[in-house]
């Protein structure tokens, strides 16, 4: 892969990074523990609270994952191992890796 390519790459997967890690403290306060007034709060309410609760853990968890695909990416193209299927060690087509950079596989080996 061409260098004017990678740092195309490096550059895209530091903005992701830069957006995860600021949407990253939103997530947290969400994801927070629910308190509610059992005197004032119906049940629905409550369970409706837990449930927006559990969605918020699960989408910082994803939100977690993402950013470490994405790390290992940065790494990937620093050690000059970007763009290499972990399976095989032929190349990753240019289309796929413009889709999503932080691919760990050729498509054949993804199936």
């Amino acid at each position: 892969m061409e260098k004017i390519q990678l740092d195309k790459f490096y550059e895209q997967l530091c903005q992701m990074r830069a957006e995860m890690l600021s949407r990253r403290e939103v997530s947290r306060e969400a994801a927070g523990t629910v308190t509610l007034d059992q005197t004032s709060v119906g049940r629905l309410s409550r369970m409706d609270a837990l449930q927006s609760q559990q969605m918020a853990i699960e989408v910082q968890r994803r939100k977690e994952q993402m950013l470490t695909r994405i790390e290992g990416a940065i790494r990937r193209i620093d050690k000059g191992e970007f763009g290499e299927c972990f399976e095989c060690g032929e190349d990753i087509s240019l289309a796929r890796l413009r889709v999503d950079p932080t691919v760990t596989r050729c498509i054949s080996c993804q199936k």
